[in-house]
């Protein structure tokens, strides 16, 4: 069973700033600048978190792993966009 989960990362140097994005596109959507929504297995879930952490300075970087809960069902509708609108949520209501 996959959950959802927003990631969204602080990182402090360039170069692992560079190295965190391309992990995470890895693993799921780029929402905006520093925001990805990812479905990940418990499995996964521990990769993605054990390849982070070897990019990151723990005492200068922050990453957040936001659980929305399960993949299928509430999750799927729980991030709303207002303005230009997220991929998955084009067909929701958008305030413009």
């Amino acid at each position: 069973m996959r959950q959802r989960y927003i990631v969204t990362y602080d990182i402090s140097e360039p170069r692992r700033l560079r190295q965190v994005f391309r992990t995470l596109k890895g693993y799921g959507e780029h929402l905006q600048l520093s925001v990805f929504r990812c479905d990940l297995t418990r499995m996964a879930l521990a990769q993605l978190k054990d390849r982070l952490s070897g990019c990151l300075n723990a005492r200068e970087d922050q990453v957040l792993f936001i659980d929305i809960g399960p993949a299928e069902g509430r999750a799927a509708e729980a991030v709303e966009s207002l303005g230009r609108a997220c991929a998955e949520a084009r067909t929701g209501p958008t305030i413009v």
